[in-house]
């Protein structure tokens, strides 16, 4: 009989070893995900600055009035 409660004792233990470890699994995910997600904006930040420097860059350039236009 003891070893029955000692068996179910060490399965407990080993059942709350795996739930804390699925929890540190879960915020480790979390946290990959919330970096990914900032990487992807930034991404988009910063492909929004280059189109904004290309408009800038390209209203900048003075045309050739006497080159013609097509």
């Amino acid at each position: 009989m003891s070893a029955i409660v000692s068996e179910r004792d060490h399965l407990r233990w080993e059942l709350a070893q795996t739930k804390q470890s699925l929890q540190e699994c879960r915020s480790a995910l979390a946290e990959l995900r919330a970096a990914a997600l900032a990487r992807q904006k930034a991404e988009h930040a910063l492909a929004a600055l280059y189109r904004e420097r290309a408009i800038a860059r390209a209203r900048a350039t003075e045309r050739d009035p006497n080159a013609m236009l097509n």
